[in-house]
């Protein structure tokens, strides 16, 4: 039961914001930075944000080589291209609001490893630097085959490595704490162990209706005139119609190697593993496509067929004769759709999402942000 003190200043907003991630905050920045005087909250239900955004690897990429030529089966060359341009200006814009300290940002560039059943791709190298010159104005891919020997990986498992000078990495904790920062200091408020469990419609606003954390039998009617749903894997608890499924991330760390010899971020198998350092660390994830169903799920987790993989090419194609030991391991939950196109749309009623940002959430989550605040301030 509210006070009549928390019912006249601590329930109602102009905008309420459900999901503390990347999207969500980057949009509430855009607001922000818009109309200072407006009120905004933004919801999360974790103590700390509960999907991906501070559960990835850290990538701050926008598309292997194979990712591309990916999606070029599914997408025409132009949709391609402007979803790696959406991308690289998200991570633009992220490095520009919050500036590269703040977010752990170290420029060592991007590798793909390609193994026999991929050296096709090389032959389309050419291809695909010409789609993204009118972005980028250079050449963003190039095969350094010599590299291989350099970073010390089993050249019987890697034939060639192909090499983008501009991608990077970043650390996701320390992102979202700036980010979050970023805000608040502009009067943005954050509720954590905010669970939001229904949207209804009520004359000029919409209640958001936010389980009680003790008693789950209660719950609290926060309202608003425009509410942005952000919370991307976990959307069709609320909006069901979006055509979305959920997809488990696995990452591992190890302790630290002695002598590790590359920097920078890695992709293999078509962008669904990766790995990269974090200092003398290595982390190493993926490997979704393994088991697509078992790890269609919002639930965290292990799935060990997915880990033993993992380990075995960490040992045998990435850190071959090296005595490697995990230190720590988790989860992160993801939204997938039928092609990589993130959902941005005006819901009606005075509901709005912003969601389906696959594996690509730190490139494109500040650029679907900053895009769903225009379309709320549009309105």
């Amino acid at each position: 039961m509210l006070s009549f003190w928390e019912k006249s200043a601590m329930i109602e907003a102009d905008i309420i914001i459900v999901g503390g991630g990347i999207t969500g905050l980057s949009a509430a920045a855009t607001l922000i930075e818009n109309n200072p005087k407006l009120r905004i909250k933004v919801l999360e239900r974790g103590v700390l944000p509960s999907g991906a955004s501070t559960k990835n690897a850290g990538f701050a990429c926008f598309g292997s080589l194979t990712e591309i030529l990916d999606d070029l089966d599914a997408i025409s060359p132009e949709e391609s291209a402007a979803l790696v341009e959406t991308r690289w200006k998200g991570l633009e814009k992220l490095r520009k609001r919050l500036g590269d300290e703040k977010i752990g940002y170290e420029g060592h560039g991007g590798y793909e490893l390609i193994s026999t059943k991929d050296y096709d791709c090389l032959n389309r190298i050419e291809e695909i630097n010409k789609l993204l010159h009118p972005i980028f104005h250079k050449h963003v891919f190039h095969e350094d085959e010599e590299l291989k020997e350099i970073f010390g990986f089993n050249a019987e498992k890697v034939e060639t490595i192909i090499s983008n000078p501009l991608e990077g990495q970043l650390h996701p904790g320390l992102m979202i704490r700036s980010l979050s920062n970023y805000v608040k200091n502009k009067h943005v408020e954050i509720i954590t162990g905010a669970d939001v469990v229904g949207l209804n419609k009520g004359g000029n606003h919409v209640e958001v209706e936010v389980q009680v954390p003790f008693d789950h039998s209660e719950t609290i009617q926060f309202r608003a005139e425009k509410v942005l749903i952000c919370n991307n894997a976990f959307v069709n608890k609320l909006l069901p119609q979006v055509d979305m499924k959920p997809g488990r991330g696995f990452v591992m760390v190890t302790k630290p190697i002695e002598d590790l010899k590359f920097q920078g971020t890695f992709h293999y198998d078509r962008g669904y593993f990766y790995f990269r350092n974090i200092e003398n660390r290595v982390l190493i994830g993926g490997g979704r496509n393994l088991d697509y169903i078992g790890e269609e799920t919002t639930e965290f987790g292990t799935n060990q067929l997915i880990k033993d993989r993992l380990i075995d090419d960490l040992k045998n194609v990435i850190l071959p004769g090296v005595d490697v030991e995990i230190d720590h391991e988790w989860s992160g939950i993801m939204g997938f759709g039928p092609n990589k196109q993130p959902v941005i749309q005006n819901v009606g009623d005075g509901v709005f999402t912003a969601v389906r940002l696959g594996g690509m959430g730190i490139a494109i989550g500040s650029s679907l942000g900053e895009k769903l605040a225009e379309i709320v301030i549009n309105n």
